[in-house]
């Protein structure tokens, strides 16, 4: 019976350099722990060259296979109206295989379903009203079947190549003389520095400084437009967000590599999605996790910045963590997220192991809980993560009204920013980041965005200003660093 080949490579402590090495494949990602700031993160995952890519966009959805599976795909699927139908049907088909039962449980991803959902993806969970202006070219959707992967463990300090019986002896073979290619050029001396494979595109330049979506009066307006919604019991919460853009030429990974540089998140992550386009993800926050059934997310809502001395940060945090506002905004989305847990999750199995907790990233310190399920099923990790999209943390409560209040307010379209990253391997596993802190380069503009829940007692100025906290390390940095 075909087996998962574990082929052992050179420990990585970062997969920068064999990213640069194959990111000329097709629909190359990197999920990216930033292990070194954040010792609690165990893996690193880098694919390329999906067997199949599914993607959509306003309403349409197709599924693509590569050149070698165009005549006989791997799979017939039925036809659906719905492009997460159409991703659970090929990841139940994948953990059908008789190799995928027998997948190692030690790892995160042994060959599956790896991209980005944008949060324009809600309308595919919900009704919800359209009216934003759609003005960047990346798909809605963009998920990959890979039937290889480069897995770092930080735990144990391995990194493997991942073979899956989909892949070709050709496949694996090439695979392995573009890595010890790479591997020969970057010693191990190194492997804790930026790639050292010479350069061969152009460097990044930021032509323009970043310019907000709203202006002050704007998103006052707007500010006051969510109050009234709130004040008449419409809803609790509303996460309401500014884009800042810009425009660019060059090599977005360069920007990629000093935004990690500066500002080291968990949950990163760097995809080119073809000609010119690209997201950079900083993420700190987990949507929903999936390890041997048990299902975990993190909701992230209570926000202040760094203090500029030890004492000033301490106190900074202190006062976050005193903050009824802020607690009151954090359990909302702990209560919403029960709820959607529940939809999939097995009865009683829901539980919140950590109200309140504190972590602190490279500006700021947030308020961060632990909500917690069960599943049964090797494919049912991603109908958890379908029926709880988007994460609650980003839009408000009850959700479905604060997405449509969204809708009414905000000009553009979010893309990326506020979907996920995420992956569903055929072992069962899965793993997702909400999109925060991250930039979409678009063929020559690049945008953000950063947002805050609003609630009955914010003010106006303080939710404002939070609003450019977030952003602005990445802004500041791309600004200073490469505006030309």
């Amino acid at each position: 019976m075909p087996e998962i080949k574990r082929i052992t490579l050179p420990y990585q402590a970062s997969l920068l350099s064999l990213y640069q090495a194959l990111r000329a494949l097709p629909y190359p990602a990197l999920l990216d722990s930033n292990h070194h700031a954040f010792p609690d993160t165990k893996f690193d995952i880098l694919v390329a060259n999906p067997l199949a890519r599914i993607y959509a966009k306003q309403g349409a959805h197709h599924i693509e296979w590569r050149d070698d599976q165009a005549d006989t795909p791997l799979y017939t699927l039925t036809d659906s109206d719905s492009p997460l139908s159409t991703l659970e049907q090929l990841l139940t088909l994948s953990t059908q295989e008789p190799w995928a039962k027998n997948a190692p449980k030690d790892l995160p991803f042994t060959g599956g379903l790896l991209g980005y959902y944008g949060y324009e993806c809600g309308h595919y969970v919900e009704t919800l009203p359209d009216n934003v202006l759609h003005d960047i070219s990346l798909d809605q959707l963009s998920v990959g079947l890979y039937g290889w992967s480069i897995v770092s463990s930080h735990t144990s300090s391995t990194t493997e190549l991942i073979i899956t019986p989909w892949c070709s002896i050709q496949e694996e073979k090439s695979l392995l003389t573009q890595i010890n290619k790479a591997l020969s050029l970057n010693p191990p001396a190194a492997l804790n520095s930026d790639p050292i494979e010479p350069q061969s595109r152009p460097r990044f330049v930021l032509k323009t400084p970043f310019v907000s979506n709203m202006t002050a009066l704007e998103y006052k307006t707007k500010f006051d437009t969510v109050k009234d919604y709130i004040l008449s019991g419409d809803c609790y919460q509303v996460n309401l967000a500014q884009r800042f853009s810009s425009h660019y030429a060059g090599d977005p990974m360069d920007a990629y590599l000093r935004l990690r540089e500066v500002c080291p998140t968990p949950f990163s992550a760097f995809m080119e999605l073809g000609e010119q386009q690209a997201i950079l993800s900083h993420s700190p926050e987990r949507f929903l996790l999936c390890e041997q059934g048990r299902v975990e997310s993190k909701p992230i809502k209570g926000t202040i910045a760094r203090g500029k001395t030890p004492a000033e940060d301490k106190a900074n945090a202190d006062t976050l963590l005193a903050s009824e506002k802020d607690r009151a905004e954090n359990l909302m989305i702990v209560d919403l997220l029960r709820n959607d847990l529940g939809r999939t999750c097995l009865t009683g199995s829901i539980k919140v192991p950590k109200l309140f907790a504190l972590e602190s990233y490279a500006n700021v310190h947030h308020l961060v809980s632990t909500v917690e399920g069960r599943i049964e099923g090797l494919d049912q990790s991603i109908r958890v993560f379908h029926e709880s999209f988007p994460g609650g943390s980003i839009t408000g409560a009850p959700k479905i009204r604060s997405m449509e209040i969204i809708d009414e307010l905000e000009p553009h379209e979010r893309s990326v920013y506020c979907g996920s990253i995420a992956y569903f391997s055929v072992n069962g596993q899965m793993d997702s980041s909400i999109t925060i802190r991250t930039l979409v380069a678009d063929r020559g503009r690049i945008h953000c965005w950063a947002g805050g829940g609003l609630v009955a007692d914010s003010k106006y100025q303080e939710e404002y200003q939070e609003t450019f906290t977030k952003v602005g390390k990445l802004t500041h940095t791309l600004e200073h660093d490469f505006l030309k």
